[in-house]
């Protein structure tokens, strides 16, 4: 049985030599260098406290939406990643969405209006922006926040709390 080996130039110019002093005869085949595909990203089966990902994914698309609607990328991952900050916390919810539900943490679960994603372009790029961050594709802006308001206010539990960026329309805070 004969085999055809495909070996890149230095490996040939280490083998040539002890060939020739050991005349064998060598076949030479030039061969393409074709680069392996690259590999696709790998959305994770589950989120933070073993929460389906699908779940997730819309909890989190949710509060992106309506906290950070209109408002740039690294914004709306900021908030995002506020979520998942503090379903990492043992001081909150472990998952995304108890941490969404969580009585009256984010404004728009606090206003007594149905939660409707109206706008189809905000929405699929809350739907983008939760998958990102749920798949860990996006580095947390905010360097570890578990809170967060907006500029226009001024809440008395902020000045407790040590400031780690300002993105967007907000303000972010950690212990």
């Amino acid at each position: 049985m004969r085999y055809r080996v495909v070996l890149p130039l230095v490996a040939l110019l280490a083998i040539i030599p002890a060939a020739v002093m050991m005349n064998v005869p060598l076949r030479l085949v030039h061969a393409p260098i074709v680069p392996a595909p690259l590999a696709r990203p790998v959305m994770p089966t589950q989120a933070p406290g073993g929460e389906p990902i699908a779940a997730a994914t819309r909890c989190l698309a949710e509060a992106v939406y309506f906290e950070a609607r209109g408002t740039s990328a690294k914004s709306r991952a900021a908030v995002a990643h506020v979520v998942v900050n503090r379903a990492l916390s043992p001081d909150f919810p472990d998952t995304v969405c108890a941490v969404v539900r969580q009585g009256c943490q984010f404004s728009y679960n606090c206003d007594g209006k149905p939660e409707v994603l109206a706008d189809r372009k905000s929405r699929d790029k809350a739907m983008e922006t939760a998958r990102a961050v749920l798949a860990d594709r996006i580095p947390d802006p905010t360097d570890g926040a578990l809170f967060y308001h907006g500029r226009s206010v001024k809440p008395d539990w902020s000045d407790a709390f040590q400031q780690t960026s300002e993105l967007g329309g907000h303000i972010f805070y950690r212990y």
